[in-house]
């Protein structure tokens, strides 16, 4: 139980006990898969003599010689094989000095990168489209030179550098299916040497480096004129290619923890560890096992039940438009099936395009949005709300106000009077709040009095009040479209509707729809007289 709740809390937890029997440590290695934890095993092989020494001069320890005994042979018999048990690492210690001699150094994860704040630039899938590339560094403000005076295995060598400091970040699948792989394999290692640049893996690349060391893949995918322009190229680079993609880490935490890159996404649960199943995610995502009309794996869409609280950046599934949805983004546009190539600058945001110059590899499965024309991806996915968003405690991060609390038994109440009069919540951008009631008044008689209040204002920091005359009656909220067009793109309402006017609670303001069609109709040819 406690070993559960310091993984859950990414804390270093360590488990000292016997465990020299592979059932005693199995429960401790499924455990450390469950939270995709490295598992690190100490094994103190010791002489008899000492154990049996420094168990007879403890005085909590009543049983025999035996007991150690029996000990020591079933470590001896069930310890030789604890890397297929799934420990990562393991250190064996078969002396007393060799013991004494220990120094333990806690290391980062490779995944942890969190010291580095950029600014970055971060670019989706290549693909071997050099041309576009270099298209795009320039357009990004990157000064790129290529000189035979270098250290690269034939003397050519890229230097990239940026006025700005700015770093590269690649999201891998530098290679197949287009034209200029070699290019695109030496900017990138060339960038990542000189530290410029950081690099995470794609599934494409991992394919690759089976076939540079020896193993049998299949040659599809744009992978048989990716292994003939790499032969073709300098004697030592195919070396080069293996190390570097050996070297690459599966995916990247930055910024304090408010990023995350790797090639296919990164789950909240699985963000800066590392395990066999992280990486596999990072490369291929989530799928069904299912294959669709294309032959092509189904994916599980992971970032429509993202929560957390890092911006995860990605590629891998070609997106006709790079869009965000719950804080992640899959910026791999498309570029070799004739799309274009993008790049994310950050902490701005801002999206950066070059076009295909053309269409390098037919796609199998056609790039159509996976949206209603003019519609975001947030709006497509907003039909279905999620319950744990607004169930419980909840911390609403403002940009005026800091954080502010919604406590359990007001999001309910809230919750329960919404669920059941509100409007449809697209169209609910803003609530007013309900203002603070001052003390009472302190003479008889009276319930409030302009002295209390202005005493309660006082007293709670407002230094100026605006006094205006109040004619009973409701408040209302109109949200008015200039046409239907606006109303799918700005909040995703494809019920033929234009606009919403609504009370501070949610309600329909209106009884009758066709007075609400009348009053927007004025309200919106009012503002359009105005100049709005």
């Amino acid at each position: 139980f406690i070993a559960r709740k310091r993984l859950a809390a990414r804390r270093l937890t360590v488990v000292d006990a016997t465990n020299v029997r592979r059932e005693d440590r199995r429960q401790f290695v499924e455990l450390a898969r469950e939270y995709h934890a490295l598992a690190v095993a100490f094994v103190c092989d010791l002489p008899e003599r000492l154990c049996q020494e420094r168990n007879a001069a403890r005085p909590d320890r009543a049983f025999g010689p035996h007991v150690v005994r029996n000990q020591i042979r079933a470590l001896r018999r069930h310890s030789r094989r604890l890397g297929r048990e799934g420990f990562r690492y393991v250190y064996r210690f078969s002396s007393e000095d060799e013991a004494a001699a220990v120094e333990i150094e806690r290391q980062r994860l490779w995944t942890d990168r969190r010291d580095e704040r950029g600014p970055f630039d971060i670019i989706g899938d290549v693909h071997g489209c050099f041309d576009e590339l270099r298209a795009l560094l320039d357009k990004l403000g990157y000064d790129v030179t290529r000189s035979n005076d270098g250290d690269g295995d034939d003397g050519e060598r890229f230097r990239i550098s940026h006025p700005e400091s700015r770093r590269l970040v690649f999201l891998g699948d530098l290679v197949d299916r287009g034209p200029r792989i070699v290019e695109c394999l030496r900017l990138a290692m060339d960038a990542v040497a000189d530290g410029v640049a950081l690099c995470v893996p794609g599934n494409h690349e991992i394919k690759l480096l089976k076939h540079l060391r020896g193993r049998d893949v299949k040659r599809s995918h744009g992978l048989a004129e990716t292994i003939e322009q790499i032969e073709a190229a300098p004697p030592g680079f195919r070396d080069r290619v293996a190390r570097f993609i050996g070297g690459l880490v599966s995916h990247f935490v930055l910024d304090d923890g408010r990023l995350v890159v790797a090639h296919a996404g990164m789950k909240e649960e699985m963000q800066g560890r590392s395990s066999g199943a992280v990486r596999s995610f990072a490369l291929f995502g989530e799928t069904t096992g299912e294959t669709d009309e294309f032959g092509l794996p189904v994916r599980y869409d992971w970032a429509m039940a993202y929560r957390g609280k890092a911006r995860v950046v990605y590629g891998h599934t070609p997106v006709p438009a790079a869009e965000w949805l719950n804080r992640t983004i899959c910026i791999d546009t498309g570029c070799v099936f004739g799309g274009s190539l993008t790049a994310l600058r950050y902490p701005e945001r801002e999206l950066v395009s070059v076009p295909a110059a053309r269409t390098w590899f037919e796609p199998l499965r056609p790039l159509v949005p996976a949206t209603a024309p003019g519609q975001s991806a947030q709006q497509a996915h907003d039909d279905l709300l999620d319950i744990a968003d607004v169930r419980g405690k909840r911390i609403v991060s403002t940009r005026l106000r800091g954080n502010v609390t919604v406590r359990e038994e007001n999001a309910t109440a809230a919750l329960e009077v919404m669920s059941r009069f509100a409007i449809d919540p697209k169209w609910l951008i803003y609530l007013p709040p309900t203002m603070a009631p001052g003390d009472s008044a302190q003479a008889d008689g009276l319930l409030e009095h302009p002295a209390q209040v202005f005493d309660f204002f006082r007293a709670n920091g407002v230094r100026r009040v605006v006094c205006e005359e109040k004619h009973m009656g409701s408040r209302a909220v109109v949200v008015a479209c200039r046409d239907e067009e606006a109303a799918v793109r700005r909040f995703g309402i494809e019920s033929e509707s234009t606009g919403a006017v609504y009370t501070r609670t949610g309600r329909r303001f209106f009884n009758d729809e066709g007075r609400e069609r009348i009053f927007l109709d004025r309200f919106r040819a009012a503002v359009g007289d105005r100049g709005f």
